[in-house]
């Protein structure tokens, strides 16, 4: 009888948001009629801008977007002080800033990525649609989020993606970066990432609700000159600190999960996997990553606020 009424019970939920997603599907059909979408510049492109204004760059994507609405996701809560800051970041324009946000908002946009690539951001859109365009300033162009998520959810993992990733690395060619990342992401650990920075060292965070200790690692990396480049992977937090450090002086790129998908594109991966020795919240969470004995990565490492 428990198995009938289970079964009864899990076609109603299934249905049930089915018929939920359908409508805000139509509602957001009806919507886009009424609103533009915003101009967003293609990963390429997005890079070369970086690359010809040595500009700061923060990222926009899902998870800030549900943050700014007051949702938790699952590595940072969300609260009062992130939802104004995600506020004031998006719509505002500020000097040697440039705000990256996901090439989604239209069908074209969405034409290289794989079927449920395109799916899941159609299915985001219909029901976070109005809060992206909420704080937008549909007068600027933006820069593409997804420039740290270029390989995975391309329908086509092979052309041009060497070549991508090699731009990428110019960014970084020739300069000392201090990278401020979350204690288990490890980036550049074990491959050839930053081999063409002058030097790398590394300011470590919680690699979850990082935002707890964020005041303590702002204060950290403002400790060192403005000659250096941070390249921060901190979730959520990271968009935030790239506008704070901007308007302090100093040059920041949010680059998020480049290394998670420069190890996948390195493994020639066609679906989202686990890395040794690396926190990857969208493959396994990290789970059985402990500790590491690598002393190049070990030796880089100048703070640690956990």
């Amino acid at each position: 009888m428990k198995k009938i009424l289970l079964f009864f019970w899990n076609t109603f939920v299934i249905t049930k948001n089915k018929v939920k997603d359908f409508l805000y599907y139509i509602k957001d059909c009806v919507y886009v009629i009424f609103h533009k979408a915003p101009s967003v510049m293609t990963c390429e492109e997005t890079v070369e801008y970086i690359l010809k204004n040595n500009c700061c760059v923060t990222r926009f994507g899902d998870g800030e977007i549900k943050l700014l609405k007051g949702q938790n996701i699952y590595f940072q809560k969300s609260n009062e002080q992130i939802q104004k800051e995600f506020s004031k970041i998006l719509s505002q324009k500020t000097n040697n800033l440039l705000v990256c946000i996901p090439a989604i908002f239209d069908r074209d946009q969405l034409k290289p990525y794989s079927d449920g690539h395109r799916k899941y951001w159609k299915k985001h859109l219909s029901y976070f649609r109005k809060y992206w365009y909420r704080d937008l300033n549909f007068d600027r162009v933006y820069g593409d989020a997804f420039i740290s998520r270029h390989y995975m959810n391309l329908r086509d993992k092979e052309t041009g993606i060497e070549e991508y990733f090699a731009l990428v690395k110019k960014l970084w060619e020739g300069k000392d970066i201090i990278i401020v990342e979350g204690e288990k992401s490890r980036l550049g650990m074990g491959n050839d990432l930053f081999d063409g920075a002058r030097s790398v060292r590394r300011i470590l965070g919680p690699s979850s609700q990082c935002f707890s200790k964020y005041d303590e690692l702002l204060e950290e990396a403002k400790k060192h000159g403005k000659d250096v480049l941070f390249i921060l992977a901190l979730g959520p937090s990271a968009t935030i600190m790239a506008y704070d450090l901007c308007v302090a002086g100093y040059t920041a790129i949010d680059m998020g999960n480049i290394d998670t998908e420069y190890e996948w594109y390195k493994m020639k991966a066609t679906e989202k996997m686990p890395i040794k020795d690396k926190m990857v919240y969208e493959a396994g969470a990290g789970v059985g990553v402990g500790g590491v004995d690598d002393p190049e990565y070990l030796s880089q490492i100048i703070a640690k606020i956990c």
